[in-house]
């Protein structure tokens, strides 16, 4: 027989929700003031809360993830602006047949460009939905493997690596943030696992609580925000050591001149190899195996 758990000694909150909107109707019970804490909304959003909505975004997630049995991932970052080939070449010709009603604009001619540029990276798009489907399909055969996807869950390279889970018939996550412009969740997240951030800090946390390893494609400066962040708490190992694995060594290395730093006495020599450079799917997911199963524990 199944173990019943003990009848709780007090109500549940939605018990008391629920009674209080029973009770005498006058002045004083009419009163904001009156309302349960819990259940005024006005009141939860003042400033002063703040620290209870930090906890609130902490925990919500943490909880779901618990109950779901989600215990490790692969976090994958990468520009919301770098499409599918296919949308980058048609873009790029958009923008070409604007240039030419604009011969003499600067700006449309600069608008070429960077389409162009984007187009060149479009090949990411097909790598990050590579990885993803090689994770997720080797996780849903290996009961030795609990690896889950996790993205930032917009468009672009997070798009591609939902899809590639979705894909491959596998759950993966996304971690939305509240922005001044719309943002919705791309289509290929897991609807119980789509969650939405008003901090971001809380959703920095969140992406590195269960993370096995990070995987970052080129990008803007939220790529560059999470992968420094990353780095930064490997580096004074108030994380444990995980791949960071970069994709595309010439777009990293332009961005970034590692080795500026290096001999400007500002980071250690070492401090390069807590990352690697790669440029196909097969590489990155044999970095990712490897070191997994080489150290497989539950995450810190």
């Amino acid at each position: 027989m199944p173990k019943k758990d003990p009848p709780k000694c007090f109500p549940s909150a939605g018990d008391d929700v629920k009674d209080a909107a029973l009770c005498v109707v006058s002045p004083q019970t009419q009163s904001e003031s009156y309302r349960l804490a819990f259940d005024d909304q006005e009141f939860l959003l003042r400033d002063e809360l703040r620290g209870v909505r930090l906890q609130l975004e902490i925990m919500k997630p943490e909880i779901i993830l618990q109950e779901l049995g989600i215990n490790s991932t692969v976090v994958m970052f990468g520009g919301s602006r770098i499409p599918d080939p296919a949308t980058a070449a048609k873009r790029l010709q958009e923008k070409e047949m604007q240039a030419k009603r604009e011969p003499l604009s600067e700006t449309a001619a600069l608008r070429v460009s960077c389409a162009k540029r984007v187009a060149a990276k479009s090949n990411y798009y097909e790598e990050a939905r590579e990885l993803a489907r090689l994770i997720t399909e080797s996780c849903l055969s290996d009961d030795e493997c609990d690896l889950v996807v996790s993205t930032g869950g917009g468009p672009g390279i997070m798009e591609a690596a939902n899809r590639g889970a979705h894909e491959a018939g596998g759950k993966s996550i996304g971690l939305n943030i509240v922005l001044p412009h719309e943002q919705a969740p791309n289509e290929y997240i897991t609807p119980e696992l789509c969650f939405q951030f008003h901090y971001f800090a809380m959703r920095k946390m969140h992406f590195l609580m269960r993370a096995r390893a990070l995987v970052a494609f080129p990008g803007g400066f939220g790529t560059m925000d999470e992968l420094f962040e990353t780095l930064t708490l490997i580096q004074t190992k108030k994380i444990k050591p995980l791949p960071v694995i970069l994709f595309g060594r010439e777009f990293w290395n332009r961005v970034i001149d590692f080795d500026f730093l290096v001999q400007e006495g500002v980071i250690a020599p070492e401090d390069k190899n807590l990352f690697s450079f790669i440029e196909k799917a097969q590489d990155a997911w044999k970095i990712i195996r490897d070191f997994y199963f080489e150290n497989k524990e539950t995450p810190a």
